[in-house]
């Protein structure tokens, strides 16, 4: 199953498919970040796992370069000096004489094991970017380009028709595509220890799958072709409230809420039976209306802070996709079926250690970080649980000095993931996320005398 198809072979699949169109709507919205928009097509293409074909595909890795380095901790996470993401509530912390910039890439090397057979991938992306800034006295205002999911896979099989038949089957498997969000976010502090935020989303993305199965020695193929575009939306709610413990400690508890909806996207199936000898194609195309939609997710988390020395905390998160429905091809139908989905469980923990913030030794100024997980499959193969996931990361905040500024950040982390299930693929993946945080004095009221 991992071996790789031939590129000629993926395109003969992708032949099939009909031009996608994306309904944009929220046109101003997008104008005013065109430049987001147009550094979307850097994120396609973010994984390589014959996984991502399952349902919307891989889910990517949430927040910016500051969560990644802790593996994705961020609910109750509130430091103004970087750009949190996964709790808009954080927003209402962001400094009120700064102006936040962070934008970030990956890259990774995949090993594939299954039943002795090894192949090894590499992939780069770019990630994301991402601005904050105080818009007044405890509101804060965050803007950028995630990406939601990806799907990225290429591979055949052969399988003979029986133990003694001399005709062979091959397969070719192949699929792009993914889901992203330009989104807009507000947090604000309407008590002392409170604060509430929200992000709003335009969602948008093409998914494509293609499966191409050819018998040797016939002239028959047969192709089924799997399309929907996406053009919709998504809201996240959060909260953070803050318990000061003492002089120097801070106990924080958040929360984030993820509203599941319909997303109006019609997913097409196409099934084009040809023969090469007569250079005719039979296709019947089959489309289901608004048969895609995401789950209700809710997350939440703690965290344990001291001065500016250092933090601890965890998260745990819930996506309820076994209350969801998606479109099957089976006998000959293609109909929303249930049952191919269980929720998803998410658990984070970690944390970042700054030695000295204002020490002449630099490296007492490196925010030192590193966090672990543990992830459910949120989808069935074959009746079978997916790959559970098991992560670590380590990570470094490095300081950039210069005559003009001393608050911006190189974040450097190394990501370590297993994914495996009894019975299939087991996936080794090594990650290095790189992201810069411009820490710019935009708001800063200069002295002249």
């Amino acid at each position: 199953m991992i071996a790789k198809t031939s590129h000629k072979k993926w395109c003969a699949v992708k032949s099939n498919l009909l031009p996608l169109t994306s309904h944009l709507s929220l046109k101003s919205f997008i104008a005013s970040m065109a430049l987001m928009a147009s550094l979307s097509a850097f994120a396609q293409g973010g994984t390589v796992s014959p996984y991502s074909q399952y349902a919307f595909g891989e889910q990517a890795v949430g927040g910016g370069s500051y969560n990644r380095g802790m593996n994705g901790l961020g609910y109750a996470l509130n430091n103004g000096a970087q750009v949190n993401p996964l709790n808009p509530a954080s927003y209402a912390s962001v400094d009120s004489l700064t102006m936040l910039f962070d934008m970030g890439l990956s890259g990774q090397i995949t090993n594939f094991n299954e039943n002795g057979t090894k192949l090894n991938r590499r992939q780069a992306s770019f990630e994301y970017i991402m601005g904050s800034f105080r818009a007044w006295k405890n509101v804060g205002v965050t803007f950028g380009l995630l990406p939601v999911t990806n799907i990225g896979y290429e591979y055949t099989t052969s399988t003979k028709l029986t133990d003694a038949s001399k005709t062979t089957v091959e397969t070719v498997h192949g699929g792009e595509g993914g889901l992203h969000q330009l989104f807009v976010g507000m947090g604000v502090r309407p008590i002392k220890n409170l604060a509430l935020g929200a992000n709003f989303a335009y969602l948008w993305g093409d998914l494509e799958r293609g499966v191409a199965t050819t018998t040797v020695n016939t002239f028959n193929a047969l192709h089924k072709v799997y399309r929907a575009s996406v053009s919709s939306y998504n809201v996240e709610l959060g909260l953070q409230y803050y318990q000061p413990i003492g002089k120097d400690n801070m106990l924080t508890i958040g929360a984030k809420y993820s509203l599941g909806h319909k997303l109006g996207s019609d997913p097409e199936c196409m099934v084009i039976s040809s023969n090469s000898q007569i250079s005719k194609a039979d296709t019947t195309s089959m489309k289901i209306n608004n048969g895609l939609e995401l789950p209700h997710i809710l997350g939440v988390g703690a965290s344990y802070r001291h001065s500016a020395q250092w933090v601890i905390g965890a998260d745990v998160e819930l996506q309820r996709w076994s209350k969801t429905e998606f479109p099957e091809y089976s006998n000959g139908k293609y109909t929303l079926q249930s049952g191919f989905f269980d929720d998803r469980y998410r658990l984070a923990v970690g944390g970042e250690l700054c030695p000295r913030w204002n020490s002449r030794n630099f490296f007492h100024r490196i925010r030192y970080r590193v966090g672990a997980g543990y992830t459910t499959p949120y989808y069935k193969i074959n009746g079978q649980d997916g790959p559970r996931e098991i992560s670590a990361t380590i990570g470094f905040g490095i300081p950039i000095m210069n005559a003009y500024n001393n608050r911006s950040f190189l974040n450097i982390s190394a990501q370590y993931v297993n994914n495996s299930a009894t019975g299939l693929i087991k996936e080794n993946t090594f990650r290095i996320n790189i992201g810069l945080t411009f820490n710019e004095k935009w708001f800063a009221k200069w002295k002249v005398e």
